[in-house]
């Protein structure tokens, strides 16, 4: 089986749909990260996990209808595309905008973008606290998505300033996230968030997943985010 339509047939185990058409980007997106790998070392994951552990993951955030409604998404930390790529590929009506630190993760989500003939994608090589003090991002999403990129008090600090009153933040973690919601308590007070659901499941392959979702219920206050690298090293807590 390919892993298009491994991704295919397991997604429906979890109450996702996806056309033939996605099962066939799907599957040139993960032989682009093959290819791209042996140079960048984008992913440790091989390919014959990478359904469950990228793809699946990427779209377990489909479980949050905020997330599955929005139509202008931004995807914090998305390294290899994770979960940007797949989530515009099942919803191509979205408006995606990738961000990465790294120069070098930018040039390959750039190629994944045109060789797969995705419209609507932006790819931005910045910080996360550069990106939500710009005018152009600030409060300007529907959602806001991270998948392992920091503690829940640092991601609020990334996330939450870009996010619109009324939409969401969503940090993509394992077991033991929803811990992280008490220790985030003073950060979602301070940035404008409310705590609003976890959400449990298995993928199928049987690892355990959370999703803190975060709704946004009054505008971030001006100061914040920070400077980069202040909230890893600061954070509110």
């Amino acid at each position: 089986m390919n892993l298009g339509r491994e991704v295919r047939e397991k997604a429906l185990s979890m109450g996702i749909e996806i056309s033939p058409e996605a099962e066939v980007l799907f599957e040139k997106h993960a032989a682009l990260l093959e290819e791209w790998n042996q140079k960048l070392n984008l992913t440790r994951i091989p390919k014959e996990e990478m359904a469950d552990k990228h793809f699946l993951d990427s779209l377990s955030v489909l479980l949050v209808p905020e997330v599955e409604k929005a139509g202008k998404v931004v995807d914090i930390g998305s390294g290899a595309g994770f979960p940007g790529i797949p989530l515009k590929i099942v919803c191509p009506d979205m408006q995606m905008t990738l961000v990465d630190s790294l120069g070098k993760r930018i040039k390959f989500l750039q190629a994944v973008v045109g060789n797969l003939g995705l419209k609507d994608v932006t790819c931005h090589h910045a910080r996360a606290e550069e990106l939500g003090q710009d005018s152009r991002h600030r409060e300007r999403y529907d959602a806001a998505l991270a998948r392992a990129v920091a503690a829940l008090p640092v991601l609020c600090e990334y996330l939450l300033p870009l996010v619109r009153v009324g939409g969401v933040a969503v940090a993509m973690k394992g077991p033991g996230g929803k811990q992280e919601v008490e220790e985030a308590a003073r950060a979602l007070k301070v940035l404008g968030g409310e705590a609003a659901d976890v959400v449990e499941f298995n993928l199928p392959s049987g690892d355990e997943r959370q999703l803190i979702v975060i709704k946004k219920v009054k505008p971030t206050p001006r100061e914040y985010p920070r400077r980069p690298g202040t909230p890893q090293k600061d954070p509110l807590v």
